[in-house]
């Protein structure tokens, strides 16, 4: 007789709709819960504010796992958090605990949870920057690299080939393994069986939300991190400072806007952001969407999803 897996809860949704408070509220009810964090910008140390990790406070309420794990100039992949969460997750549910995932990152849930290479995965900001270093530097450069990396693939690509050469380290920068293996490798097996709960708010109410969460991530000291930061040795070309709110603030820092003009930038960009995790989730028909109201309050959630965690998490 095949051995039944356990339910894993997984709460997506786009940045500041409040996926911390969900969970968090969550614990209240359901204290065994332990939160693995699906978040590509919280696993770094020395980003806290521009990355709205949850407090200390917060963390000692409820144990979180994949947040501060490395510094922003050491390598870390969907791919690694994929094996890695999936092995943390045993071990929560061996411990008689109850894991549930929490975050934003489509692609480091996908690998979570599907452990699958997926031919459409691909990262925007991944692939302008290796277009842009492909102006600056030459084509000839990404070639090199690329043999470094994946001699295998590069033996298969002209040097001339600028979309399949940008292609090949796109994916090694998302994955962390090289094409040529991702492209032979057998799916993982899957130890649990996700069920997705998505979290969304109306469109202005998100947006509200979102200004709201930048004006207090500058009260709280985001300029001054990034500072912190760059008198560290962290350059904005890093992987880790990709992200929207660094970037804005370096160039900042580096004379190229105004403080006003970063603060506009950050908030704009943000809603980019938003708009396009809501892209990605919605494509999954295997996420559940919720409207919870601004106070997050899952005591006011239909009795119907408090009973289905119940039976599906606490058995």
């Amino acid at each position: 007789m095949t051995k039944r897996k356990p339910k894993l809860l997984v709460i997506v949704g786009p940045t500041a709709v409040g996926k911390t408070k969900f969970a968090l509220e969550l614990a209240k009810y359901f204290s065994q819960i332990e939160v693995i964090s699906a978040d590509s910008r919280q696993i770094y140390k020395l980003m806290d504010i521009g990355t709205a990790k949850p407090s200390p406070a917060e963390r000692q309420q409820v144990v979180h796992h994949f947040i501060d794990i490395c510094y922003p100039d050491e390598p870390y992949s969907a791919g690694i958090f994929g094996q890695q969460g999936r092995e943390k997750i045993v071990e929560i549910f061996q411990r008689g605990k109850i894991p549930i995932v929490v975050g934003g990152s489509g692609l480091y849930i996908r690998s979570l949870v599907d452990g699958l290479f997926d031919y459409r995965i691909s990262d925007s900001q991944v692939k302008q920057r290796l277009r842009h270093q492909a102006d600056v530097e030459g084509l000839d450069a990404l070639y090199r690299k690329l043999q470094q990396i994946d001699a295998t693939a590069a033996a298969k690509i002209h040097p001339n080939d600028r979309q399949r050469i940008i292609r090949a380290l796109e994916v090694w920068e998302i994955t962390g393994r090289p094409i040529s293996q991702l492209q032979t490798q057998a799916r993982p097996e899957i130890p649990f069986e996700p069920v997705f709960i998505g979290l969304i708010r109306e469109r202005q109410q998100l947006y509200r939300a979102i200004e709201q969460r930048v004006d207090e991530m500058i009260q709280k000291g985001l300029f001054e991190e990034v500072e912190r930061q760059r008198d560290l040795g962290y350059h904005r070309n890093l992987q880790a400072m990709q992200t929207v709110g660094y970037q804005e603030i370096y160039a900042c820092l580096e004379g190229e806007i105004t403080r006003e003009e970063a603060i506009s930038l950050i908030k704009r960009n943000t809603r980019r952001f938003a708009k396009r995790q809501m892209t990605w989730f919605k494509a999954d028909s295997r996420i559940r969407w919720l409207t919870p109201d601004e106070n997050i309050d899952v005591g006011k959630l239909s009795e119907e999803i408090l009973t289905q965690i119940k039976t599906e998490f606490l058995k």
